[in-house]
């Protein structure tokens, strides 16, 4: 699993994962997701277009970062997701959570709100 951060002109942290999100791939990039969320108040838009699949495991790391983002004052959406991905959002409710958006456009001014 691979994790790669950037910040984009708005201020906003646009966070993309790669890989799959079981339980090595969530070892891989959990402390540096927590860290990317949690350190500092931001807004973040998690890119989940290249994840290809996504166990329980990779639900909770997902929603830990989510509520220390929150705690602090930020937003969290999610961009893109595969298929098989925005099933699994669906299924475990996590999309009534954390707003699913299919373009970037539509992403950031969700979290800006």
């Amino acid at each position: 699993m691979e994790i790669a951060v950037e910040r984009l002109d708005n201020g906003i942290k646009k966070i993309t994962l790669r890989g799959k999100m079981d339980i090595d791939g969530t070892n891989q990039i959990d402390l540096r997701l927590s860290s990317e969320t949690s350190m500092e108040r931001a807004n973040v838009v998690v890119d989940l277009s290249e994840v290809d699949f996504m166990a329980s495991v990779g639900i909770g790391v997902l929603v830990r970062s989510y509520k220390a983002l929150k705690l602090r004052g930020g937003k969290m959406v999610f961009l893109n997701p595969q298929k098989v991905v925005e099933m699994v959002l669906e299924r475990t409710l996590v999309n009534t959570l954390i707003p699913v958006c299919y373009d970037l456009k539509t992403a950031c001014e969700q979290v800006l709100q």
